[in-house]
């Protein structure tokens, strides 16, 4: 064999799931189809401290273009709500770098520009066919983003919902002073079905703006040229110079569902886990679990389900609860959603902590507190739509 786990992916989850195994003692090769890591990168060019906090992980300045306070959340009627958390517009291709570097050293194989095309049974092994020839292991990982065909091959639906992956278009543009801002702008509401349009300082007269649509197609395009030229007036500028233009889906709400069968593990976006800190998070479980198989000599279905247990234990609620938030946040109407954010428009947030489930349970009864009627609105997620 070419080695004991083989991880096919270097996304943020394959990287985390090789170097937790590698440091369990497994003999972990990684195998990423781009010939240069981190380029071209996702259009996820941000994360806040909260999320990477939950995967025991430090910001390294080395990656970080621009430092932010936190985030408005801005209504159709121009009504913000402003949550003060720490947030980092970082450099994607340095970030992802920077971790391929730390997973090097731990010992793990790491070869580029080898895309893999099928994956094979052969006796207790698996052989899987690549660009560069046929690998053999005991184990294999699955890690190549929401677009993996590899899980698909071997009949895993690895989403409850693949319907609404969230869609989006990013560009990074220019203008005097564009970035200097320290809060990231959330703009919710019918302009951009399903979630949201964005606009990410960067720095100095650098920043993002973006389109993240669900349930309308995967080119977002009509929704993003629309929110140019409305961001345009917004801030008053007359002209914006695009920098480059990335593209990509997020798997936020889709909720994983088939994601481990005998030998095969599949983590990170293909496997429905959404965000960066969250499936890095996601990568060291399945990397933990995927050592001790290995060392134990049993890589059946059911000794990997510890994978399954442990990330249902830490994340089952958030996911279920972000679907509920964002599929109501889909139906509502401008009119209803205006309402929502006038609840919580001016108040001190700070009170707002924990885990998505206990935020989710602070925010019901503040608004039960606050203004009961607003809870009605949550009846928007029952409309048929």
């Amino acid at each position: 064999m070419d080695a004991d786990i083989i991880i096919i992916g270097a996304s943020p989850a394959g990287l985390m799931a090789a170097r937790n195994a590698c440091e369990k003692g497994a003999d972990v090769l990684l195998l990423e189809k781009k010939e240069e890591l981190g380029h071209p990168p996702h259009p996820a060019n941000s994360f806040f401290k909260g999320m990477l906090d939950r995967c025991g992980e430090k910001v390294d300045p080395s990656y970080v273009d621009h430092y932010l306070k936190g985030m408005q959340i801005i209504a159709p009627s121009g009504r913000r709500v402003v949550v003060e958390t720490p947030g980092y517009a970082i450099d994607k291709t340095k970030f992802d770098r920077f971790y391929a570097k730390k997973v090097t050293g731990t010992g793990v194989d790491l070869r580029t520009g080898i895309e893999a095309y099928n994956i094979l049974k052969d006796r207790e092994e698996f052989a899987i066919s690549t660009s560069e020839g046929v690998f053999r292991s005991k184990l294999v990982i699955i890690s190549d983003g929401i677009n993996s065909k590899m899980a698909s091959l071997l009949g895993l639906k690895t989403m409850k919902h693949p319907e609404d992956i969230a869609w989006g278009i990013e560009l990074d543009v220019m203008a005097p002073g564009l970035g200097k801002p320290d809060m990231f702008e959330y703009y919710v509401g019918n302009h951009a079905p399903g979630w949201k349009t964005t606009y990410s300082p960067r720095g100095g007269d650098n920043a993002a703006i973006g389109a993240y649509v669900r349930r309308c197609g995967k080119d977002a395009t009509p929704y993003l040229d629309a929110w140019v030229e409305r961001f345009k007036k917004l801030k008053g500028i007359e002209e914006l110079e695009v920098v480059r233009k990335l593209s990509g889906g997020d798997p936020i709400v889709t909720i994983p569902n088939e994601y481990i069968t005998d030998g095969v593990m599949v983590v990170g976006g293909a496997a429905g886990q959404s965000g960066i800190g969250y499936a890095m998070r996601s990568g060291q479980i399945c990397g933990d679990v995927a050592a001790d198989a290995v060392k134990k000599g049993d890589v059946s279905k059911n000794a990997l389900s510890e994978y399954r247990k442990a990330w249902e234990n830490e994340y089952r609620a958030e996911h279920y609860l972000g679907r509920i938030a964002l599929e109501t946040l889909r139906k509502m109407t401008d009119r209803e959603i205006d309402e929502m954010v006038k609840v919580f428009e001016k108040e001190d947030l700070s009170f707002i902590h924990g885990s998505a489930f206990e935020q989710a349970m602070q925010v019901f009864m503040f608004m039960l507190k606050k203004k009961p009627t607003a809870m009605l609105k949550y009846r928007a997620f029952l409309r048929n739509k």
